[in-house]
């Protein structure tokens, strides 16, 4: 199934969907997570060179890569992130539930984690 918007207007579609749940604020500043999807003030998800990237358990981000879903996402240093997730443009899964998914697993995080 291939979806005809283009990744920024299905992320704009995602930040109009989320943007009134509890902790949640909008993109916006500069440098990295200037496109990023926050619940408070951690970043859960972002849109990164046209692909969707969110922040779910490392567990999770590996069964995600083992089926061939996407990659361990890296922010260009070289080394991947293991509780990041980078959809592949080419992926089925919908962005909403994934989001939603990273939504959880980060705002359930603001008390800490203990780890990492």
């Amino acid at each position: 199934m291939t979806n005809p918007l283009t990744p920024d207007e299905r992320f704009d579609d995602l930040v109009t969907e989320l943007l009134g749940l509890p902790g949640v604020t909008p993109p916006g500043g500069s440098g990295f997570g200037r496109s990023a999807l926050r619940v408070h003030n951690k970043i859960f998800a972002m849109l990164v060179r046209g692909r969707l990237v969110v922040k779910l358990p490392a567990a999770r981000v590996d069964a995600l890569v083992d089926a061939e879903e996407g990659d361990h996402f890296d922010a260009n240093k070289g080394t991947p992130m293991k509780e990041w997730f980078s959809l592949s443009p080419e992926s089925a899964l919908d962005w909403s539930p994934l989001a939603r998914e990273a939504l959880a697993f980060v705002g359930g995080q603001h008390k800490g984690s203990g780890g990492g």
